[in-house]
């Protein structure tokens, strides 16, 4: 086994000389395998290990309990490990999703943030073989085509790394026995009423006792089917695919492609803004309806994705709505605008059409202007003359619904002044008698 997962370490490029790997940790037999096995090896690999255990507060005491064994075999063995708990029955009900997925929304989002933090270079899971089988299977059933019945992959999105993907449980179970490793067996794993133990402890074993080596053929299945979708993309143009963190764009004109060609699209789109979980065809389906629709239009999807039609293109995105009751005061420098984005204000004597940058003069700006959203009642007056309703504007600048609640203006009670990125207001633009300006930009929100 130890030889198989090394070469599949190397073969997928999973581990970088130098690299803190995280260990998804959760004190059950599977990923107590693959911390030890990373830790012993990690000379070899040149890397760094650290443990990661996740208290779900689903099963009380027992879940403390699995945490805290976890820290005690990192502590004991000189492994750092961090413990974090996360109320993942709380995420389940926000979103009106299961509990199984709103624990692994919460379990992820703890992944995220260690990563954007650079506290870990790649979170290692634990997943095997017959994970593998499990969830190709799991997909079928649910209704998914060719992309759902490729599996998991060994490397996802370049940070998530599986490198026992090929390893057989019962190989893994020996080398526990031969390293004695001990482990915890989480109680709900035999509950059946979650999906995955249905088909783990019912339906899997009943599959095995009439065809033999059927997890094996169903990751065969499933590398033929990635090798077949592959090289179908790979003969697909879809350069005019817009993608901006996790919110992508697919030209209306795509959708005129074969049923398999645009299928393929959306679901690979999808999977670069970070949706590879519970997307059937179904929700294909209705993502593709929307080309027929008013301009607006949208649908929500499971894991709060959301499709809308705007304008041109087909918008696929993460619904995280936030409401921006903060005000910031017009001023020189940079100001973080609510996590959204970062207003720079300097002042001028060039006046040149610089790319991004609005122009205002400086003594037509009001002591009394402030930074702040859009409300009912605001007016603004265009570049050139003429007065009109600042939604009527954005709707003609074609400024997307989703992000006219969150776009950042310069108002001074109901007169807008200047829209962010977007355009300044006929009553504070430069003339011949304008000795200084104040140039503003936008530049997008980094922690």
């Amino acid at each position: 086994m130890e030889k198989e997962v090394l070469e599949s370490i190397k073969k997928y490029n999973m581990i970088k000389p130098g690299e803190v790997i995280g260990v998804a940790v959760s004190g059950g037999a599977d990923s107590m395998a693959l911390l030890n096995f990373l830790n012993e090896h990690k000379e070899d690999l040149d890397c760094e290990v650290v443990g990661i255990t996740i208290d779900h507060m689903l099963r009380g005491e027992n879940s403390l309990g699995d945490a805290l064994f976890v820290k005690t075999y990192c502590n004991d063995n000189g492994i750092p490990c961090w413990k974090f708990s996360v109320d993942a029955r709380r995420v389940a009900d926000s979103k009106n999703i299961g509990v199984e997925e709103g624990a692994r929304i919460a379990r992820y989002g703890v992944f995220e943030k260690l990563l954007e933090e650079n506290k870990v270079d790649k979170i290692a899971l634990a997943h095997h073989l017959s994970d593998q089988a499990e969830t190709i299977l799991m997909h079928i059933l649910r209704g998914a085509g060719l992309n759902g019945a490729c599996g998991m992959e060994q490397v996802r999105q370049g940070n998530y790394i599986r490198p026992f993907l090929d390893i057989s449980k019962e190989d893994i179970l020996k080398y526990l026995a031969i390293n004695d490793i001990k482990y915890v067996d989480d109680e709900t794993n035999i509950d059946t009423t979650y999906n995955r133990n249905f088909l783990r402890n019912i339906i899997m074993p009943e599959l095995k006792k009439r065809w033999e080596g059927v997890e094996q053929n169903l990751v065969n299945f499933s590398k033929a089917c990635r090798e077949d979708n592959e090289f179908i993309l790979s003969h697909v143009r879809r350069d005019g695919v817009i993608i901006n963190d996790k919110t992508a764009k697919i030209p209306l004109m795509y959708f005129h492609y074969e049923p398999s060609v645009i299928n393929r699209i959306i679901f690979d789109t999808l999977s670069k803004i970070g949706v590879t979980q519970d997307i059937e065809r179904k929700h294909i389906e209705l993502i593709k309806s929307l080309v027929n629709m008013e301009n607006g239009k949208k649908i929500n999807l499971p894991n709060s994705l959301v499709a809308q039609k705007e304008y041109d293109y087909i918008t696929l995105f993460i619904h995280e709505k936030k409401e921006i009751v903060e005000t910031y005061p017009f001023e020189v420098g940079k100001i973080n605008f609510a996590d959204v984005c970062i207003i720079q204000v300097k002042r001028t004597k060039k006046f040149d059409n610089e790319e991004g940058v609005l122009l205002m003069d400086c003594k037509k700006i009001p002591e009394t202007a402030i930074w702040r959203t859009r409300k009912a009642g605001d007016v603004f007056t265009k570049f050139g003359g003429g007065s009109k309703s600042l939604k009527s504007y954005l709707i003609d600048k074609k400024i997307p619904n989703r992000l006219r609640d969150s776009l950042p203006v310069l108002a001074d009670n109901n007169e807008i002044l200047c829209i962010l990125g977007v355009e300044i207001s006929d009553k504070v633009k430069i003339d011949n008698n304008t000795k200084m300006a104040y140039s503003v930009k936008k530049k997008e929100f980094t922690k």
